[in-house]
Order: C-alpha cells, then structure tokens, then sequence
C-alpha cells in the first residue's frame, strides 16, 4: 500500500482540493469558435503558458506540439483544443512513478529541501495520512541545527499520533537517523520519516551531510524501499527550480513534494520541474490544514489547470 491509497479513500474530498488549483484562468485564450491554427491563438497560449510558470522551453514545445495535432488530426473547437492541450501536459508530466515506493517494512524516507518551504509541515501530514491507512510511523529529527527544529516536528508527531527520535539541537544527525533506524527495526515500524538540514555553512557541507545520512541508511537497511522526497515552495516559481536542479545534483532526489500551490497563480511550475529534472512530483499541499496534502494526480492537475 503507498501513500496514494490515502487519496483514493478520500475520493469525495479530491474534487474540493482540486478545485483550489483553479487560479489560472485561460478561457480568454480558448475562444468558443477555434476554427484554425490561428497565428494570434498560438501566441496568446504561449503567452498564458508562460505566465503560468510552465517555463518558456516547455510552452513553446506544448504550443508546438498542440499546432502540429491541430492541424494533422483537424482538431477545432473549444473542448477538443483543450483536450488536446491537456493530453500533451500530462504527457510531459509523465517522468515517473508518481506513488511513493513503501514496499519494505521499514521504508524510509528522507526529506530535503531548504528552510522555509514546509518541510516539517509536509513531514506531519505524510505522517497523519499513513497513520490513517494503519501504519506506524517513526519520525527522526534529522535537522538538529535550526533552531527549535525538533520541537516542531515533535507538535506534528503528536497530532499524527506518530512516534518520534530526537536528540538536542546540535547533535549529530547521523547519530540521531542510527537511533531512529535502530528503533524502527526493534519496534516493528512500517515507516521512518526524516527530516533534514534545510541550510548549511556552503553547498560542500550539505552535500557531505546528506551523503553521510543515506550511507547510514544504506548500511543500517540496505534492502529497505528509500524515497528521497525534495520539498519545494510552489510560490517561488523558477526560483524553485533552481533550487531542485541544486538539491538533484547533491541528493539524487526520487521525487517532489510541491507546497503552497494555492498560494500562487503559478502552478504550471510543476510541469518545468517535472521536465527540467525528469523526477516526479509525487505529493502537493493545497493549504494549511493537515489534511491538505494528496498524492499527485496529472489528470486531476491538469484539469484544473485548463
């Protein structure tokens, strides 16, 4: 069972979380009577596309790919235009395994990112949507050099009703994911949930951190299911892809975890991080609440999206 049976059961809640996406509006641009391949349509979309945050390669190729159908397959109109655009998107968004792989008792899985983008917050809700499928989850407090770190993930242990491994602030990480991982296998845990440093002193130190944190993890379970999950703030738009591409090279990410995307008016960034990095986007905040996380769906996206 993966994280995605937690959307499945709450079937009736997706339509509602969803339906928050719908921020970008392009029905401007999809006039009622698209009769042609009409230069100023194409270039209106283009346009739309890149505001939207989809990134101006990855536009210009779906407006280029979207002409080409039109024309070959003598596609027009309102509805049948927009689904064409919508098969294209998805096909761009289809780089991966969008469920997280918890096949092995334990899994684990370690998340990156830097402060600020709801890392902790995104740790509690994966934990409570879990925890509601029957499985007991173990939280490591990994990221011992932000101040009051710790505590934070400890509040959201309490509300998933989760167990948790800190150590004090300044510990060594390492040795904290060793108690974690040796706890899991001597309590029966089904997952183990780190959290990470966000920020430190340059970019050669994090890569040695978290180099050290998955040769624990490799040692300590080597045949355990690993996800390693990159939390980015949809707000940030190409910002945050910088970012991904910076946290690819140094973690060698499986997937990402995209937050606040009702906050921005943006969301086709998960379309440019999808393409640029070729991982896939595997869970979405839609807001605050604890509930306000689902597996990631990109027909559901892009639907909501055109």
């Amino acid at each position: 069972m993966s994280f995605a049976a937690c959307g499945e059961a709450k079937k009736g809640n997706n339509m509602g979380f969803w339906e928050k996406l719908k921020k970008i509006y392009m029905g401007d641009v999809f006039g009622s009577a698209i009769s042609e391949a009409d230069e100023a349509f194409f270039d209106d979309l283009e346009e739309m596309l890149i505001l939207a945050d989809v990134g101006m390669e990855t536009s210009g190729e779906a407006v280029k790919e979207l002409r080409q159908r039109m024309i070959e397959d003598k596609i027009s109109g309102q509805e049948p235009v927009k689904a064409c655009l919508r098969e294209i998107l998805a096909e761009k968004l289809s780089v991966g395994d969008p469920a997280l792989n918890l096949s092995t008792k334990p899994s684990v899985v370690l998340v990156v990112g830097v402060n600020g983008v709801g890392k902790t917050t995104s740790i509690g809700k994966m934990a409570k949507a879990l925890r509601e499928q029957g499985k007991r989850v173990l939280l490591c407090a990994g990221d011992t050099f932000r101040a009051a770190a710790a505590d934070q993930l400890e509040i959201w242990a309490n509300r998933s009703r989760c167990e948790i491994v800190r150590q004090k602030e300044g510990a060594d990480p390492g040795a904290v994911l060793f108690d974690a991982l040796q706890a899991a296998k001597a309590r029966g845990v089904d997952v183990v949930i780190c959290d990470t440093a966000g920020r430190l002193h340059n970019k050669a130190n994090l890569m040695a951190e978290l180099a050290k944190l998955r040769k624990i993890i490799d040692r300590e379970l080597p045949e355990a299911a690993l996800e390693i999950l990159l939390v980015l703030d949809a707000t940030t738009g190409q910002n945050g892809l910088i970012q991904a591409k910076q946290f690819q090279e140094i973690s060698g990410c499986t997937g990402i975890v995209l937050t606040k995307l009702d906050g921005t008016a943006k969301g086709g960034i998960v379309i440019a991080i999808a393409r640029e990095l070729q991982v896939p986007v595997k869970l979405v905040g839609l807001g605050e609440g604890i509930n306000d996380m689902q597996p990631f769906d990109a027909k559901e996206y892009v639907e909501a999206l055109i």
